[in-house]
């Protein structure tokens, strides 16, 4: 798994470190083939410069790029761990409903025998039920096509029905029993 970033910085960092030795090379030639030919001194001087400056950069690219394999390599490391990570928390929630599963069941069928009792209309029981998943008006609204006043409506609806002040005594009703400790929850259903 290879980021396109890095590996393009990388084939740049190749044709620019390339240039830079090709340059190299043509200019070390030139510079023997003067001298053989009995050129001046100041023109191998010249071309010595060039050369120096063509080292100095194969110096500092080979660097960069040393440096950006390292960092692609680390990136590459990371994503793997993250993949792996994800891979266990992924297997892990999955056992978590496996397990749960017939709770959830449980807890939706008296969730749902509690809408009866208020007597909510099925609109409602929607609202009511993503107003429980943590849903704003304006989310609920567009979650069931309709208007944020029509939302609002409805939850009002819902907390009248059920005598509850609001979102968060809702909220508080169905998971009250759910926050106590188990011994607490044993005693208050022997209770």
């Amino acid at each position: 798994m290879q980021d396109t970033g890095f590996t393009s910085e990388r084939h740049l960092l190749v044709g620019v470190l390339g240039v830079f030795l090709t340059m190299g090379v043509l200019a070390s030639v030139d510079i023997v083939t003067d001298l053989d030919e009995g050129t001046t001194l100041g023109h191998v001087v010249t071309e010595s410069g060039i050369l120096a400056c063509c080292l100095l950069g194969i110096l500092l690219v080979a660097r960069k790029l040393l440096l950006t394999v390292r960092h692609g390599r680390a990136a590459t490391a990371a994503a793997q761990a993250l993949a792996g990570q994800l891979e266990l928390t992924t297997a892990e929630a999955a056992r978590w409903r496996q397990e749960a599963h017939h709770l959830m069941t449980g807890l939706a069928e008296a969730i749902d025998s509690q809408f009866e009792r208020w007597q909510l209309s099925p609109a409602e029981k929607e609202v009511a039920l993503l107003l429980l998943k943590g849903l704003s008006h304006r989310e609920i609204a567009n979650a069931r096509n309709v208007t944020e006043a029509t939302a609002r409506q409805q939850a009002r609806a819902v907390y009248r029905k059920a005598e509850l002040s609001g979102r968060h005594d809702l909220a508080a009703f169905f998971l009250e029993d759910l926050m106590l400790p188990v011994d607490d929850r044993d005693a208050s259903q022997r209770g």
